[in-house]
């Protein structure tokens, strides 16, 4: 597929995105990484925009440089933002209470803190985001488990062979104290970051290193 088609094909997606307006987002594409610029009117947005051009087949990487232009109506103080913030982390269910704090700079939330697993991690930014007036979201939150296993790769790779929607045959899972290293290659975006969710759902894994490579 030629860089030409795969623009075609991204504009077409964040059209086809009914959770964002993409009337103001430029698209270029340079060997197969996706280039956005413009603006969108949340932070929210910005996400789903990136989500949506990752999921498109042929897609290796996005450089996300949309701006953040907040309407009157979504303006909100730090305070504001801050009190929210916690208010939708204490309501959170994956969220342990009292374990995540909150600062808040020019409309960007800084979330710090130590969790048990890197799905409460990606919970935490999930609630923050989506909230009025935030312009960004810096995940500083460490992920330190409680529990340790021994045959941490072994469950990896049972999850893999479990999942339609990843090619375990083309994936290496090396791990060492909690570290998990993953290589080789995936058909799409999509299923790379299946692949990086899975082996960070392993009891025990405290980092995970992505080497994996697109290759359609």
């Amino acid at each position: 597929m030629t860089d030409k088609d795969l623009k075609q094909h991204v504009q077409c997606a964040l059209d086809w995105e009914p959770s964002l307006d993409a009337s103001d987002i430029a698209v270029s594409v340079d060997e197969a990484v996706a280039t956005l610029r413009g603006t969108v009117h949340s932070y929210a947005e910005k996400v789903a925009a990136e989500r949506a051009t990752l999921h498109v087949y042929g897609v290796k990487g996005v450089a996300n440089d949309l701006v953040v232009h907040l309407v009157t109506d979504f303006q909100r103080t730090d305070t504001d933002i801050a009190q929210a913030a916690l208010d939708a982390l204490k309501w959170n269910t994956m969220v342990p209470n009292d374990r995540v704090t909150v600062t808040v700079t020019n409309g960007w939330v800084t979330l710090n803190g130590t969790l048990d697993w890197q799905y409460q991690k990606d919970a935490a930014a999930r609630v923050v985001r989506d909230l009025t007036g935030v312009k960004g979201v810096m995940n500083s939150i460490s992920v330190q488990p409680r529990l340790k296993t021994l045959d941490v790769r072994d469950k990896i790779e049972a999850a893999f062979k479990r999942s339609a929607e990843i090619d375990a045959r083309r994936i290496n899972v090396a791990a060492t104290d909690g570290k998990v290293i993953l290589s080789g290659n995936v058909h799409s975006w999509a299923e790379r970051q299946e692949a990086e969710r899975a082996a960070w759902a392993a009891p025990g894994v405290s980092q995970v290193e992505d080497r994996l490579a697109v290759v359609p």
